[in-house]
């Protein structure tokens, strides 16, 4: 799958990129921000994107409200330190496909995609 990352730490997603290499993933773009995030998603089109909830300026949950406004199919996956049952809800209700908690496995990252299919 083609693979967009936002993360505002760049460790976070230098360990992302290596996990989606590993396995057969192509990442096709990182951003840093909620204003990056959505020009990249807009000028590289991927497949999936991982998306951090905690960022600077937009924080994802606003992020995700656009980038399914403007692509109502986006596959987005939210990555997050936060693991509580409402903001579990709130994922849900606002449309991502998906959820990964820090600190997140490979197999985490893994089984997350595969429920894409």
């Amino acid at each position: 799958m083609r693979v967009l990352i936002v993360d505002d730490n760049a460790g976070t997603r230098e360990i992302l990129r290596v996990m989606l290499e590993t396995l057969g993933h192509e990442v096709v773009g990182e951003a840093e921000d909620g204003e990056s995030a959505l020009k990249a998603f807009k000028d590289l089109r991927p497949e999936v994107v991982l998306l951090d909830i905690i960022m600077p300026g937009k924080n994802g949950l606003v992020v995700l409200g656009e980038m399914l406004r403007a692509d109502r199919a986006a596959k987005i996956i939210m990555v997050t330190a936060v693991d509580q049952d409402e903001v579990n809800k709130q994922l849900s209700l606002k449309g991502a496909a998906g959820a990964v908690f820090k600190p997140f496995s490979r197999e985490d990252i893994s089984n997350a995609l595969a429920a894409l299919r």
